[in-house]
């Protein structure tokens, strides 16, 4: 077979699209907990938005419980906000949650210079660290066991 490549500099949804297709079929096929997952309901997202006294957003978490997991995705905090213990509540928050769901673990990727020392002080524990990504930092992948 030749080296039939096509290179595109740009992004093309409907390659994008076939790509992610043909990992989850992969996937599906070789892990049960795939497939499981991928059925209606499997994942449980947990929102929780924080807002001022206004009611203008000004932070909150999104995270999934799957897999017997938690994984938090986002956790963000206006400036003004930050310091106040208002992060740990919606962490707290979310790992209680979770737990009702049935997770028992907890997973969270976050960079140097975001909040690797508020999680850690929060009981979670680097398991993996990619180190000059960005070049000068280190990106960090971050566990906790939930009680």
């Amino acid at each position: 077979m030749n080296d039939n490549f096509e290179v595109l500099l740009e992004n093309d949804n409907q390659f994008s699209t076939f790509l992610k297709a043909k990992i989850k079929e992969f996937n599906n096929e070789r892990s049960i907990y795939h497939k499981e997952a991928r059925k209606s309901g499997s994942i449980q997202p947990i929102n929780i938005i924080a807002s001022d006294d206004n009611g203008q957003w000004i932070g909150g978490i999104n995270a999934e419980v799957y897999w017997g997991w938690v994984e938090i995705n986002d956790l963000w905090l206006s400036e003004e906000f930050r310091g106040q213990g208002l992060g740990g509540r919606l962490l707290d928050q979310t790992e209680k949650i979770a737990m009702e769901k049935g997770a028992k673990k907890a997973l969270l990727t976050t960079f140097e210079f975001q909040a690797r020392s508020f999680y850690e002080l929060k009981g979670y524990k680097v398991v993996g660290e990619i180190k000059d990504y960005p070049p000068g930092s280190s990106y960090y992948t971050m566990v906790k066991m939930l009680l």
